[in-house]
This record gives C-alpha cells, sequence and structure tokens, in this order.
C-alpha cells in the first residue's frame, strides 16, 4: 500500500488523523537529524500492525509531505 502522509513533527503526542481525505500524523520527534522519519517508521507499524522493516519512505525525506510504502498488510 502506497499512502501520502503529512508529518506535524514537534507535536505533544503521537496521533493519526484523517482530514480532508488526506492523513496526518502529529510526532512528538523533532525533525532533527531524521529522528521524525524514524519516529514516522515506527508509529506507522505499530498503526499498521506490520514490522518496522515493512515500513518505507519512498519520497520525501526532508520534506512534511511524504509517500509511503507499506507492506504486508
Amino acid at each position: 500500500m502506497i499512502i501520502d502522509i503529512k508529518v506535524i513533527p514537534g507535536a505533544r503526542k503521537n496521533s493519526f488523523k484523517e482530514e480532508s481525505g488526506r492523513i496526518k500524523v502529529h510526532l512528538t520527534a523533532p525533525a532533527l537529524d531524521g529522528r521524525a522519519n524514524a519516529a514516522l517508521l515506527g508509529f506507522l507499524a505499530g498503526h499498521f500492525d506490520v514490522r518496522p522493516a515493512r515500513v518505507e519512505i519512498i519520497k520525501g525525506l526532508k520534506s512534511r509531505n511524504k509517500v509511503v510504502s507499506i507492506n504486508d498488510l
């Protein structure tokens, strides 16, 4: 499955929301040194109940707008 996600780093708590047909993920991790990307992969793996190795950022490593691939759903 491939999904478009908007990431909001530095939030008060981790959350997953769908607004206006788009998925927004709020993360407590800051957008420094790839910490938010690592937190996103772990959070999505837990949310979709897959191993973290099955979640990959395809596009947008340095952007808040990302395209993520989730395998084995």
